[in-house]
């Protein structure tokens, strides 16, 4: 019984002390990437188990300490195979850290962007699945809804096996379920992702991260930026472009276009179908995410 509460306490994030996680870092000697919250370390737990160590600013101000918090109030208490694991957590004078999960093969925004990493049509579409099972949880399965509010490549996680995982709760608000609408005070996102209310004082739903799904699966169809500011292509805004050739009949010459194999086409095309309807201008217009994950299985 006391090996079995063990095992079930570890299930929850641990309060880490700031010399731990330099033991856990060897002293932060391996940095994974960095962005506008701080820096990711790679660590290693005591009982071997790989970690990603999100060391936050120092000089953060308020709002950085709110989406500290925002990470830990979600991801502490939920719990999803495409949710990246939140193991432990470190707030005192000197650090202010989130320990997660170690994904092996980082972002997918680094293998549909960079020329030299390639992923198969049929992976990536198990990618999307899976990132989008992972909305699903948070909009109608979780302990109470949760918007992402920033559902882009960058925050889609792939393990050893390239298995997507959703990660980056820093922006994650919680809509009372009876209304399940957030008025905005102020813009969040991450701009082409971001849906069109997001940029108004406007009530916010859980369809703001459909809209951003959208985009995502955009750039997993044309491997590029859903914006583009590249002459050589014929259209620079990936949707419109898309919505253009649908019009007169020629999705399956766009996608040959894309590069996808002629056999992956007929699901290919389903994919597209998704990714037009998801970005709707009105929020009532796109789908549930329980319905995108039906239409793309």
């Amino acid at each position: 019984m006391k090996r079995f509460s063990s095992e079930f306490a570890k299930e929850k994030p641990i309060m880490f002390s700031a010399q731990e996680l330099s033991g856990f870092s060897q002293n932060y000697k391996t940095r994974l990437g960095s962005g506008g919250f701080g820096i990711v370390y790679k660590g290693e737990l005591p009982n071997g188990v790989l970690v990603a160590i999100k060391v936050l600013d120092k000089a953060s101000d308020k709002q950085a300490k709110e989406q500290f918090m925002a990470e830990v109030s979600t991801i502490g208490r939920a719990y999803h195979v495409n949710l990246v694991r939140l193991y432990g957590f470190c707030f005192d004078s000197t650090v202010q850290a989130l320990v997660y999960e170690y994904m092996d093969k980082g972002s997918l925004d680094g293998w549909l962007f960079d020329t030299n990493q390639k992923i198969e049509w049929l992976k990536l579409h198990e990618i999307a699945v899976g990132a989008a099972k992972g909305i699903v949880y948070l909009h109608e399965e979780c302990y109470r809804r949760i918007i992402h509010y920033d559902i882009k490549p960058g925050n889609i996680l792939l393990d050893a096996k390239l298995f997507s995982k959703v990660a980056d709760f820093g922006l994650a608000k919680f809509p009372n379920r009876d209304s399940s609408h957030i008025t905005m005070t102020n813009y969040r996102g991450t701009p082409g992702y971001a849906a069109p209310e997001l940029y108004m004082p406007y009530q916010v739903t859980h369809k703001c991260d459909v809209y951003s799904f959208g985009m995502l699966l955009f750039e997993i169809l044309g491997r590029r930026k859903t914006h583009n500011s590249n002459p050589s292509e014929p259209e620079n805004w990936l949707p419109r472009w898309t919505w253009n050739m649908f019009e007169k009949g020629k999705l399956s010459e766009l996608l040959e276009h894309f590069g996808i194999e002629e056999e992956h086409r007929k699901k290919a095309e389903k994919m597209t179908m998704v990714a037009l309807w998801c970005v709707q201008y009105l929020p009532d217009s796109r789908p549930l995410m329980r319905d995108v994950v039906r239409m793309l299985e």
